[in-house]
């Protein structure tokens, strides 16, 4: 691998993790992503010419340090605060052994999320500086997240890592009975990061197995923090039941394969059964919330034989309960297409009609391709295709927009036969 490859692929799978350590040692996250650039613009200099390092993540974290103590150094407006900053930092930098070790604690990004989560944030900012900063997601994939247009994002981003350094408030995760107020959003924030990871907005990959991984890793972290929070439970449960998947998502070429048409033998068991075994348990506590009712689907999915033995009844009365606890379009959609499933596709297409009506997924490039699924269901090809080709001109990832291609020609050629 070159240098500069090297350098994407640190950038790409550690931003998330030295960020998380570097905002833990200086409290600043503008400083830290700040000194992260300055450390990657080094390595681009240096590595060509000198070869990467046996450690790279340690060596980027160890460069980003080194810029930080510089930084504070040259700040004469912040030099009461820094100069302590910098005290810390050039002592941390005195121990050689750290560029050989793991470049954070195991907690660091958990401490990052419940900053970041900070009652004294809105949820909006909340989530998205979480996904921007530990995530390393781009604005454009959070404001994907969130349904919203790329500059809003951008301005909240600023906002609110304004708000922080302001209000001073502490990197660390809060004491026992502050979790509770916090702990939707850190759901979100984990979820959000996962869902990224296995299905990417953009790229030629469906998948960014390293979002998917670090999701998982965060779930399985928060759920050791709070063992009794059922919902904690229920969304480690629900990416585990998701991730069981992944490898029978796209086919040795890297074309997207639909559920009911993949292959389950390529199905992880293990994840089938860890996820089954976490939600029964949440859900033997009797607090039934929204990651619970998903991860509950999700199962009823991974446990059908076949795609012919999916419980499409169940899984569509599980929407509904969905749609009572967290109605959003996003969930009318599923619940649309479970129907659908379960029934007809016309009487999914009614629900669709309905979702279609109020306008909020509009942009929504999945909306339009559950639109042209049901009507090449119901053989209504020409409007099928005219369906395909809206999901296409919305649809920004290379393997989604190809599957979607396919079957634009598939109806093309049946609505020219009929």
């Amino acid at each position: 691998m070159d240098s500069r490859a090297a350098i994407e692929r640190i950038f790409r799978e550690e931003s998330g993790r030295i960020v998380a350590t570097l905002i833990r040692q200086c409290g600043d996250f503008s400083l830290a992503e700040d000194a992260l650039q300055d450390a990657l613009a080094t390595a681009l200099d240096r590595w060509p010419r000198d070869g990467a390092p046996d450690n790279p993540a340690a060596w980027i974290t160890t460069a980003a340090r080194r810029k930080l103590i510089d930084r504070v150094r040259r700040d004469l407006r912040l030099a009461e605060k820094h100069a302590l900053i910098a005290q810390e930092l050039a002592a941390q930098s005195q121990h050689p052994e750290s560029e050989e070790e793991d470049v954070s604690a195991p907690d660091d990004r958990l401490r990052l999320i419940f900053t970041c989560c900070h009652p004294a944030l809105d949820t909006p900012s909340q989530i998205a500086l979480t996904l921007r900063t530990l995530g390393g997601l781009t604005t454009r994939e959070i404001a994907r997240a969130f349904l919203q247009p790329e500059p809003t994002l951008a301005q909240r981003l600023v906002r609110v890592k304004q708000k922080i350094r302001d209000a001073g408030i502490p990197y660390d995760v809060p004491p026992d009975h502050l979790l509770p107020e916090r702990l939707p959003s850190v759901l979100a924030v984990i979820y959000l990061i996962f869902n990224e990871g296995y299905s990417a907005t953009t790229g030629e990959a469906l998948i960014r197995r390293e979002l998917c991984d670090e999701a998982i890793r965060l779930g399985r972290l928060l759920a050791e923090l709070m063992p009794d929070e059922p919902e904690a439970l229920g969304l480690l449960a629900l990416m585990l039941l998701h991730d069981s998947r992944r490898d029978a998502r796209t086919s040795a070429s890297g074309e997207l394969v639909i559920l009911e048409e993949q292959d389950r033998s390529l199905w992880r068991r293990d994840r089938i059964f860890e996820g089954a075994e976490g939600i029964e348990r949440a859900l033997r506590r009797h607090r039934a919330g929204p990651y619970q009712v998903q991860a509950a689907i999700a199962a009823l999915h991974a446990q059908a034989p076949d795609a012919a033995s999916t419980d499409w009844a169940q899984i569509a009365a599980l929407y509904g309960e969905l749609e009572r606890l967290q109605p959003s379009p996003v969930v009318s959609l599923n619940r649309a297409v479970a129907v659908a499933m379960a029934t007809t596709p016309a009487a999914g297409l009614a629900l669709l009609d309905v979702l279609g009506d109020d306008g909020a997924l509009a942009r929504y490039h999945l909306y339009h391709a559950a639109r042209a699924d049901l009507l090449r269901r119901a053989a209504r090809h020409p409007e099928a295709a005219m369906a395909y080709r809206e999901a296409i001109a919305l649809c920004t990832n290379e393997v989604e927009s190809a599957y979607l291609t396919k079957r634009l020609v598939e109806v093309g050629r049946q609505a020219r036969q009929s």
